[in-house]
């Protein structure tokens, strides 16, 4: 698509843009059902269910649901008749999502045709705190799923004769009440008080069933001062395995392991314990085998990637890697926000019989399903290599198989396009839907191109991405770094990527050391000696753009997120070659993110920063920090920041923007109120838009003649 065809892509088309989120798929393979995100009329995103034939005779793409809601995570029933999903009504203050199920009419979908219309789902269950994970037993009988549940871990009770109202001890109480005041306070007594895109944990999740019939009463099956996460059904339908964590450390080093509770809520067992963590467990069909994501290495830093492990399911044997030499990440891992980052991914592992598992494999820029084969005798020993199903740049972020596992499902990116259904068909990814990327053609995008940069730690693996009619002509360009530093970019362009190449910028996207699906020797020189290596591949990497004739360096801007706002800050204070820098979120102080981040003990462990627990610790983690050199940043720098972002706190920035203001530096601080970590594709549809016009802008007033 070139310039003629189609207009240049403003932040104006954040308000078109759709994702398609979870999805599954019958257990005949014959039609998946997938949650479609949108902006509605009054800015608010929204999500409605849309069927996807797979076969011929089942009719055209459409709609399930609608109405003001996001619906999501959909669960199709192992009869295919129904679809259980999550529910949260838009045209309620503070609803809390409920637990529903949308049958499909005549009760015969897996063999004659699911709805040609939106029909009305009917509630099973409205907990108090809403609904999260989801999970149809095996008959088809019951669903279970998390809750957000008391006792309250953090709020103080009021007390009636110290304040004169009726006692409340809940947010949900408060409404009732209409009282809008915040708590009287909360006691802490664990590190694990927050969490991003959450705020405070004032109550844990846990697992309840109930009946798949209406008027049903739920029952709860798990109490305790931890969560419950990752849920499925044993076989046999008598019990449910989840993960966990009850060590006494969770708060500050957590690392699930997997748990079985029975229907009677009996106190649950654990089942599965790793060195590592462990997640997103599954039992095979016949019950013999426990396969989880997880690390079986204890103390395992960042560059061991998690892969599949398999146990008996019994809890009798010990764990064993499949496939350990694969040395890359099971599930999708990278950074394009055209996925929406709004729900969780759903990548596997997945039994396809007892004696094969499919699940994503994050590799060299590509996301894809692979096949695991064991024996089906001796379990994890594995009778082949494992291999991709497809070929192709994809990024995928949401798997579903069939019951007998020959239809393999994904929702995800391919090239450049935003994320489409896509089934396997001969070693190749096959688009099923057109209702995810179609707002896209409203505007020509940009032509992306791999390139190999010489590096010292070897070829550095870059995305190029410039206006279709640009040819090789030198062009101001912007180097964008990706999060993480367990992050990586691939074919499909974030949205800024898109504005920037729109405004006549090249960007460039290298997935430098330290980033995910390389393997471990690509991610071990990055550890501890953020600035270091990973510094120098970024400069290799626009060497290579100089020397090409792509880039103007008089005309180079820097942008990052995140571990690519630390990038900014560091680059900004140990180089003079940058005309401009937005950071966004980024870690300043090292010191200050080890305790003011939701995760920063953990974080600052598996990637060895250090810790301000010795002096040489400390001083490990001001080494790595930008604000060490402050005084050296000269380049004007534009400093977003969510604020109330958890996992990179504003705290950090606000320290970098008073040094630099105290200094005379050229510097702006634009703080965006409730917003999150990832709100530049989570956030407000306002805000987002705000942010791109601010980043375009700045890069057009220093970058420009």
């Amino acid at each position: 698509m070139t310039r003629a065809t189609a207009r240049a892509m403003t932040p104006a088309i954040i308000r078109r843009q759709v994702v398609l989120e979870e999805m599954n798929v019958a257990p005949n393979g014959r039609f998946a059902i997938v949650a479609r995100r949108f902006v509605d009329r009054q800015d608010r995103y929204a999500s409605h269910l849309w069927l996807v034939p797979l076969v011929r005779g089942l009719g055209r793409t459409r709609a399930l649901t609608g109405g003001a809601a996001h619906d999501g995570r959909p669960r199709i029933s192992p009869d295919g008749t129904r679809v259980a999903f999550r529910r949260r009504r838009l045209d309620v203050k503070d609803a809390a999502a409920t637990l529903e199920i949308l049958d499909l009419p005549g009760r015969a979908a897996a063999s004659s045709h699911p709805p040609a219309t939106p029909v009305e789902p009917w509630t099973v269950a409205a907990p108090e705190h809403g609904v999260n994970e989801l999970a149809w037993s095996p008959k088809g009988d019951r669903l279970a799923y998390t809750a957000e549940a008391g006792p309250n871990r953090l709020l103080i009770p009021e007390s009636r004769r110290a304040t004169g109202v009726r006692s409340a001890t809940s947010a949900a109480t408060s409404r009732a009440t209409g009282d809008d005041r915040a708590p009287l306070g909360r006691r802490i007594t664990r590190a694990d008080w927050r969490w991003d895109e959450v705020g405070h944990l004032d109550r844990w999740e846990h697992l309840f069933v109930v009946a798949a019939r209406r008027g049903a009463r739920s029952r709860r099956l798990t109490r305790g001062d931890w969560g419950v996460q990752h849920v499925a059904w044993d076989p046999d339908g008598s019990s449910l395995v989840f993960a966990a964590d009850q060590a006494p450390t969770a708060d500050l080093y957590p690392s699930p392991t997997i748990w079985r509770v029975g229907l009677d809520a009996t106190p649950p067992v654990e089942i599965l314990a790793l060195g590592g963590p462990a997640g997103h467990p599954a039992i095979s069909p016949d019950g013999r085998w426990l396969a989880v994501v997880g690390v079986i290495e204890a103390g395992a830093h960042d560059d061991v990637s998690p892969g599949i492990v398999v146990a008996p399911a019994d809890g009798s044997g010990a764990p064993v890697a499949l496939a350990p030499e694969l040395d890359r990440p099971i599930g999708w891992q990278f950074d394009t926000d055209l996925l929406g980052w709004q729900a969780t991914s759903r990548g596997g592992p997945l039994w396809a019989g007892n004696d094969t598992l499919i699940a994503l494999v994050s590799d060299r820029a590509r996301c894809l399903p692979w096949r695991f084969e064991l024996d089906p005798a001796t379990g994890p020993g594995s009778a082949t290599e494992p291999r991709p199903l497809a070929e192709g740049d994809a990024a995928c972020e949401h798997l579903a198989i069939s019951a007998d596992g020959r239809r393999v499902v994904v929702v995800g990116t391919l090239g450049t396009r935003a994320p489409e259904v896509m089934t396997v068909e001969q070693g190749r990814l096959q688009r099923r839907t057109r209702i995810g990327s179609a707002w896209q053609d409203r505007a020509w995008q940009p032509e992306m191109r791999r390139v190999q940069a010489p590096g010292a730690g070897g070829s550095i693996d870059m995305w190029i991405a410039s206006p279709p009619d640009a040819g090789g002509s030198p062009l101001p360009t912007v180097i964008d770094i990706h999060g993480g530093p367990l992050g990586g970019w691939v074919a499909a362009p974030s949205l800024e990527v898109a504005f920037l190449v729109a405004r006549g910028y090249r960007v460039l996207l290298p997935n430098i050391r330290g980033s995910i699906g390389y393997g471990r020797d690509w991610i071990r020189p990055q550890l501890g000696d953020w600035g270091g290596v990973d510094a120098d591949d970024v400069h290799a990497a626009l060497d290579h753009a100089i020397a090409e004739g792509l880039t103007d360096p008089a005309r180079v801007g820097v942008i990052g997120l995140s571990y690519g706002g630390f990038m900014v800050n560091w680059l900004l204070a140990t180089s003079d070659r940058f005309s401009a820098g937005v950071s966004e979120n980024g870690v300043t102080n090292q010191v200050n993110a080890w305790a003011n981040s939701d995760s920063g003990p953990d974080y600052a462990r598996t990637s060895l920063l250090g810790d301000p627990l010795s002096e040489a610790g400390m001083l490990k983690l001001w080494r790595q920090s930008p604000l060490a050199h402050v005084a050296d940043i000269r380049t004007p720098l534009l400093i977003l920041q969510a604020e109330a972002d958890e996992r990179c706190p504003k705290a950090d920035n606000e320290q970098l923007f008073v040094a630099l203001r105290a200094l005379g530096r050229t510097v702006e601080y634009v703080l965006y109120p409730e917003e999150y970590h990832v709100y530049q594709a989570t956030g407000r549809v306002d805000r987002r838009i705000d942010r791109m016009t601010r980043m375009l802008d700045w890069f057009d007033r220093f970058l420009s003649n």
